[in-house]
């Protein structure tokens, strides 16, 4: 399977918090539902045929957490179907039952098990959100193609998917959109590792 990663992000970063105030207020995080105000139909759309080339869900505890509690009781939402029967793996030190079948709990060298998911037969193994997971798959280079959805607005706090001191990563820009409610949505595949240069000598225009 290939490993793709979904995140939403503001337009300094910020992926913490998009969906509601109280999603994740961890570290004092107070501004939590901006992504919310930019959604539309097309960008639904989008999302939709996105999980419609999922053939497995891998999370963080977290957002495990978060999903398990909504989406059993989203009956009639038209991608409550696909999530809920999904395969989902959720990579977590503390979880030791979960009950939103079916489901796997990851634990010990989670990118080593991650890497075995890989080698199975399929489509794409999707991280939707997770932020903490994905920053740790994308430093171990397992990530395949990144999906980012880019909402027009400074956060100004909170958890940054991208962290100063995080692994470097070159990527190809391989799909790009807007959406009417503002959103910008970008698809990369990965390249491997950057080349830094100097401006005139090749490494830059």
């Amino acid at each position: 399977m290939k490993l793709v990663v979904q995140e939403f992000l503001s337009l300094d970063g910020v992926s913490q918090g998009p969906g509601a105030p109280d999603e994740d207020t961890s570290g004092g995080f107070e501004r939590g539902g901006w992504f919310v105000p930019h959604l539309d139909e097309e960008f639904e759309r989008l999302v939709g045929s996105w999980l419609g080339q999922a053939d497995a869900l891998l999370l963080g505890r977290r957002t495990y957490t978060g999903f398990a509690r909504d989406w059993p009781a989203m009956t009639g939402h038209p991608l409550a179907g696909i999530m809920n029967s999904l395969p989902k793996y959720v990579a977590s030190h503390t979880l030791t039952e979960a009950g939103w079948n079916p489901t796997t709990i990851l634990s010990g060298d989670v990118p080593a098990q991650v890497a075995e998911l890989k080698r199975q037969p399929g489509r794409e193994l999707q991280v939707h959100g997770s932020a903490r997971l994905a920053q740790s798959l994308l430093a171990a280079g397992l990530v395949d193609t990144l999906r980012l959805a880019i909402a027009p607005v400074v956060v100004g706090q909170g958890r940054r998917l991208f962290p100063d001191g995080g692994a470097p990563t070159a990527l190809r820009l391989t799909d790009h959109r807007t959406t009417p409610g503002g959103l910008s949505v970008h698809v990369f595949e990965s390249s491997g590792a950057p080349r830094f240069g100097t401006y005139g000598s090749g490494g830059g225009a």
